[in-house]
């Protein structure tokens, strides 16, 4: 009878154990954008602050900057700013280099991949006063009519000053 009992026992709270479920993790996958799609979210319009980045991950520079603007990201989660980092890798590399950097420091909803084979001079006419193209980093930022451009790796004290001054 004990056994029947502590067989019954074990059984019912084996089925009752709550089955665990998976984590929900985010599991977006960059995407890749056209020239000219990337050309119109540059050109948006309105009242959120738009921080664009072009990096690529054997950039080092570009690597080291990326602290900074996710510090920056979290600090204005609740606030109209959109970071918006774009790649220039090589497209052989998507799905390494590139998904590996995604994934570890949780940017899927935050990466665009650009071929950048398909970028011509128009691109960068049509969207920078200054930039050619010509070396990354580069952070494009645009608020309304307000835009500033800075090429080369930003401080943690650049970014803070540039984007509070659109904030202001």
């Amino acid at each position: 009878m004990k056994k029947i009992i502590l067989s019954t026992l074990l059984l019912t709270a084996l089925y009752s154990c709550k089955k665990e479920t998976p984590s929900t993790v985010q599991n977006v996958t960059p995407v890749e954008q056209s020239p000219e799609e990337v050309g119109k979210f540059l050109a948006k319009n309105n009242d959120t602050l738009y921080v664009t980045n072009f990096f690529a991950t054997w950039c080092g520079p570009c690597m080291r900057e990326i602290p900074s603007f996710k510090n920056k990201m979290q600090e204005l989660k609740d606030k109209p700013v959109k970071f918006t980092f774009i790649n220039l890798d090589e497209k052989e590399d998507w799905n390494t280099h590139v998904k590996d950097f995604v994934t570890e420091n949780n940017l899927a909803g935050n990466v665009i991949l650009l071929d950048g084979k398909k970028l011509d001079q128009n691109f960068f006419s049509n969207s920078f006063k200054t930039w050619a193209g010509e070396s990354i980093p580069f952070t494009f930022m645009r608020k309304g009519d307000k835009t500033e451009e800075y090429s080369g790796m930003m401080t943690e004290e650049v970014l803070n000053s540039k984007i509070d001054s659109f904030l202001k």
